[in-house]
């Protein structure tokens, strides 16, 4: 565990913290005793396929959904009772904007300003100019990737200490996804501003994030960028091997001739499981997009 991510223990001082946390449905388990710590100035992307359960848990996170049990604590108070010093610290973007629908983006702007001590006006209005948002516009009329920037653009503006992004860039063209990059990277590297966004754009996850998550079956699994291309690799192993396979893999596909492609990690020693060394067997690196496609299956 590196030192963006790390136990429980630190989590009272955390902006971020989330212990044993745990959601279903009635189709099943989304969420399956989730552990997750952030420390300041992290960038956390959150990646997962759709329906992994990343909305559930980040709602679960800034307190608007309950979960069935375990606790999220942001600046160490619970998310279900925060004060609002902690609220004027967080801005958090749903995947799909909808609130306020009949006011205009300034009207928006003007009202939901006077709750941040920080609302930096001239950044809103510098932002919409620039990504051709005509202020007096009701948001209810502004297309899909409009509502999204208005919306970015508030959190941003609020200058918080925890940004919280859903899927930031489900709606946005290619130049105002990398203007949001730049200023997610801006923020965390100048200001010390602890980001946590979730993504199915594994590039992006590449050119901002410190860390990513991966969730899958209920489950998280953490590491430093930097680090997985050393920690994970795909293990093709022949027909006649597949019964040497280890247990413990992140991803399993059978071929159509008997063989098998496994997902791999380094042991605590360094080393790779021992199926890695048998005559036959072949060690491929993983990229992170790889890696995404072989555990989310």
């Amino acid at each position: 565990m590196n030192a963006v991510l790390r136990s429980i223990t630190d989590h009272d001082a955390a902006p971020l913290a989330v212990h044993k946390l745990t959601h279903g449905y009635e189709d099943g388990l989304v969420l399956a005793g989730i552990d997750l710590t952030l420390l300041q100035g992290s960038v956390l992307g959150l990646i997962g396929r759709n329906g992994a359960g990343k909305s559930t848990l980040i709602r679960a996170m800034v307190g608007l959904l309950k979960p069935d049990s375990g606790e999220a604590r942001l600046f160490g108070e619970p998310a279900l009772k925060l004060s609002d010093s902690v609220k004027a610290r967080l801005a958090y973007v749903p995947q799909q904007p909808e609130a306020l629908a009949w006011l205009t983006a300034q009207q928006m702007f003007d009202y939901v300003g006077r709750f941040y001590p920080s609302w930096d006006a001239s950044f809103a209005k510098t932002k919409l100019r620039e990504w051709g948002i005509l202020p007096n516009k009701v948001l209810g009329k502004l297309s899909p990737g409009e509502r999204q920037r208005v919306d970015l653009i508030r959190a941003l503006a609020s200058q918080p200490s925890l940004l919280i992004l859903d899927e930031p860039a489900a709606a946005l063209d290619p130049v105002a996804r990398r203007d949001l990059l730049r200023e997610i990277a801006l923020r965390a590297g100048e200001a010390g501003t602890t980001v946590l966004f979730s993504t199915h754009i594994v590039s992006d996850l590449e050119r901002v994030a410190s860390d990513i998550a991966f969730l899958h079956e209920g489950k998280l699994l953490q590491c430093a960028v930097d680090e997985t291309k050393e920690r994970f690799a795909r293990l093709w192993l022949p027909a006649s091997m597949t019964a040497a396979a280890p247990s413990n893999t992140l991803g399993k596909t059978r071929h159509a001739d008997g063989s098998l492609s496994l997902v791999i990690e380094r042991r605590a020693d360094g080393s790779w499981p021992e199926a890695a060394r048998l005559p036959g067997a072949r060690v491929d690196a993983l990229g992170l997009e790889d890696l995404f496609v072989e555990i989310a299956g």
